[in-house]
């Protein structure tokens, strides 16, 4: 064996100082004149061997874990190296033998912006490459100087694994040999002025239990049992079809319970009810619990706090495998600021604007996305269909919408700068939004995606390519949350009875708007915390007018033209605000408890109503239709009285009462159609056995034919106090 070609300075303090772009240049095995150079970095290393066939030849040390030599040899064998430390000795196979294991299409769609399965391309993928088992590492830091991989295989010390700059593409790729599923890694990043940062992999599809924040490889071995659900879902009609949705935050719903344990208790709970979905609180990986998910950090890896993705997978499998959709919390609106995650990822602002005061988020301490950036979109982009496709999502509620909408948001003046038109919307958080939405729904075929959207945004619902007054396309979401709903007819609940005659209209203004976007109604976490108590506190009175109240509410909101969703500890009248630290009060429906028949007759309301709702498609097959509804007393407010009535598509009517006073109001007439003869009473808030007084129409109702409400005909029902009856067509 000759000695090496020594290393220039330059090049040899690049490499050692983890600055370089090629290390694959300087070593591995290369032809030169007479022979092969072998070249290896070991720090720490007695001696390193180049083993092969028939050939075994210890390289000299050249100093700082540098090892070389020039081999007599026509062309570079099959070979492996033998590293000797003090106390162990180790045959590998050498990373920079292989070439890259990342294609150019990859490269060119990351390019582009248009690589939609991004996480097959990005982060660690366990692999067999020219042969030998191992895992690719790549990661995107266009303005490192260099990159070197560490983790528990290499005793956290990179020193050994720099990484080569793939083109001008800003992706950095490593092929580890040997290296597989389950160890734990991050990227040390040399920033651009030198120093050293260590990061957690932005891709990454597992992590540590926090608080560790290291990255973990992972394979995924789930194999799904959902396929009925799966075909059922391509041809499903979200609009046309019942939609009740249970909201959960998983961590706290049963305290202590892994994703399989959940797996055998929620979805049985949640088909008891009657719910048609779950939506889950973001179950990607977040470093602070008291943020409940809200704020991110592994946006492509469920909360190792419950178990691993596959863990994950098995709940959702569950759900549907009960005929239960899953929704999921997605939160692309802002990320932490923590040192090893997003935030100045390689040195320089790459996940946010590098603009300080358009970067950070006003509100949550946090920093903004850069829409406008093509990485930046199509890491967004990939990640929403990742969820969607990898762990079969049925759908998105994606968070705080209008904070990504309005540059001006909780900003004054002078704070922020106008778009290039000079208005406060931010373009680019539209156009990613639009790209969003049409991705998802062209590659997942019967998923939704739900706005949280707190303001008048013109189009939230609408298709994108549709161009409304205010000039911009659809953002092209499924639904939106009606907040505007949600504020007034809590405020609305909130007066005593007596009061209630003055703000008659908070109850009846959202039918001015229902139909301008497709809407749920939400009674989510966000009202039942901080300091604004539970629903069934909310309203006046002693004990037994909240829970009437509660009940009525409830019949109210189910029979109202929209989607239902309901935060959990609600459906059994949880008096207690929720908290993540123990969850919903369950001992408030143990059978030893003196009021345990109070909350589980308002749980067996829900129920009831979840039953007649899913059996009516009166109440949601024309959700979006305005001739699906027509309102029949929306003027009673001397009486606290509000009547409609909902269509389904045969025109067959259902009628919904509510009386909001605590009067039993007997023969109250109702205006009805003079086509339906006799009305039956299918639920009635008042029931006994929902804890009820008990004032009930048993009988049929005959319709009369003395007008009323401007129509022909009209009924004589009995209205219960605070309390909401459904008629049907007897």
């Amino acid at each position: 064996m000759r000695a090496a070609p020594a290393l220039g300075d330059e090049e040899r303090q690049r490499l050692l100082a983890g600055a370089h772009h090629d290390p694959h240049a300087l070593l591995g095995a290369h032809p030169v004149r007479r022979g092969v150079l072998f070249r290896a970095l070991r720090p720490y290393a007695r001696s390193v061997t180049v083993t092969a066939a028939g050939l075994r030849a210890r390289l000299h040390a050249d100093g700082d874990g540098l090892f070389s030599g020039v081999l007599p040899l026509q062309e570079i064998p099959d070979y492996q190296l033998l590293v000797a430390y003090d106390d162990t000795e180790l045959e590998v196979h050498d990373p920079y033998r292989f070439l890259p294991a990342l294609g150019q299409l990859d490269l060119h769609l990351i390019g582009e912006g248009r690589h939609e399965e991004l996480w097959r391309a990005l982060g660690a993928l366990p692999m067999t490459h020219h042969g030998v088992a191992g895992t690719r590492f790549t990661v995107w830091a266009p303005d490192a100087r260099g990159v070197r991989v560490t983790g528990d295989f290499t005793y956290w010390d990179g020193a050994a694994f720099p990484m080569r700059s793939l083109g001008g593409s800003g992706i950095w790729e490593l092929f580890m040999p040997g290296v597989g599923e389950g160890a734990l890694y991050k990227f040390e990043i040399t920033r651009p002025d030198g120093t050293h940062t260590l990061r957690a992999d932005p891709m990454a599809r597992r992590t540590e239990c926090p608080p560790a924040t290291a990255s973990v490889v992972h394979s995924s071995h789930h194999r799904w049992r959902d396929d009925a659900w799966m075909a059922r879902r391509e041809g499903l009609r979200v609009h046309e079809s019942p939609f009740s949705v249970y909201e959960v935050h998983l961590p706290s719903w049963r305290p202590g319970l892994t994703y399989r344990q959940l797996a055998e208790q929620l979805p049985a709970y949640v088909k008891d009810l009657g719910f048609t979905h779950v939506e889950l609180m973001p179950v990607a990986e977040h470093p602070f619990g008291g943020s409940w998910g809200y704020q991110v950090t592994g946006f492509y890896a469920p909360t190792a706090r419950l178990g691993t993705p596959d863990d994950f997978k098995y709940l959702v499998d569950a759900l549907h495998r009960a005929d239960i959709g899953v929704l999921v919390d997605w939160v692309p609106a802002h990320f932490p600021k923590d040192d090893w995650a997003l935030a100045e990822f390689d040195g320089r602002p790459l996940y946010e604007p590098a603009d300080p005061a358009r970067a950070a988020h006003p509100d949550w301490g946090t920093l903004e996305f850069d829409y406008g950036r093509t990485e930046v979109r199509n890491f967004l982009v990939a990640n929403a269909v990742y969820w969607c496709q990898e762990f079969h999502i049925d759908g998105l509620r994606v968070d705080a919408v209008a904070s990504m909408l309005y540059l001006d948001y909780s900003r004054e003046p002078g704070q922020w700068t106008p778009n290039a038109h000079g208005g406060r919307e931010n373009l680019d958080a539209v156009a990613f939004l639009q790209e969003m939405n049409a991705t998802v729904y062209r590659r997942c075929p019967g998923v939704v995606t739900i706005a949280e959207e707190s303001t008048a945004w013109d189009g939230v619902t609408r298709a994108t390519h549709h161009v409304g007054p205010s000039g911009f396309g659809g953002l092209g979401f499924g639904l939106k949350w009606n907040m505007g709903w949600m504020h007034d007819s809590l405020a609305y609940v909130a007066h005593e009875p007596v009061h209630r005659t003055y703000h008659h209209h908070e109850m009846t203004f959202s039918m001015v708007y229902a139909y301008s976007e497709n809407y749920v109604l939400p009674i989510s976490h966000d009202e039942v915390v901080h300091g604004k108590g539970a629903l069934v506190s909310k309203m006046p009175g002693d004990w037994w007018q909240q829970r009437a109240d509660h009940r009525a509410y409830l019949g109210f909101m189910w029979a109202h033209p929209g989607k239902q969703l309901l935060f959990m500890g609600q459906e059994f009248a949880q008096g207690a605000e929720w908290s993540e630290a123990h969850g919903p009060d369950w001992w408030l429906l143990d059978p030893s408890y003196s009021a345990e028949a109070d909350h589980r007759g308002v749980r067996d309301l829900v129920r009831d109503l979840n039953r007649v709702y899913a059996a009516t498609p009166s109440l949601w097959q024309r959700d979006t239709d305005p001739e699906g509804f027509a309102w029949v007393e929306g003027d009673g407010y001397e009486d606290n009285v509000f009547a409609f009535l909902r269509f389904d598509a045969a025109g067959t009517p259902l009628l919904a009462i509510s009386n909001f006073s605590p009067v039993v109001r007997h023969e109250y007439r109702i205006g009805v159609p003079d086509a339906v003869p006799e009305w039956r009473e299918v639920l009635n808030t008042d029931d006994r056995r929902y804890g009820g007084s008990g004032v009930v129409n048993p009988e049929p109702l005959k319709s009369e034919p003395t007008g009323r409400h401007g129509r022909p005909a009209s009924i004589l029902p009995v209205l219960p106090p605070l309390a909401t009856i459904w008629l049907r067509p007897a």
